[in-house]
């Protein structure tokens, strides 16, 4: 639960943060791009975010 969880709030943050930076955040000078750019390989790296929920929903018999 926590990864997914963790996972779903870094795309949140780092969305915000790009916003944040305006056009600089597309800029690959600034961390936040590359961030940007790499946080949605967390969602996939131990399962997918679908697959997680799924997990997470047999553990509570729904």
């Amino acid at each position: 639960m926590a990864k997914w969880w963790v996972s779903e709030m870094e795309k949140r943050v780092a969305a915000e943060c790009l916003h944040l930076h305006g056009g600089y955040g597309y800029m690959e000078e600034y961390e936040i791009a590359r961030r940007y750019r790499d946080i949605p390989v967390a969602s996939i790296y131990a399962g997918t975010t679908e697959v997680m929920k799924n997990i997470i929903a047999k553990q509570l018999d729904l």
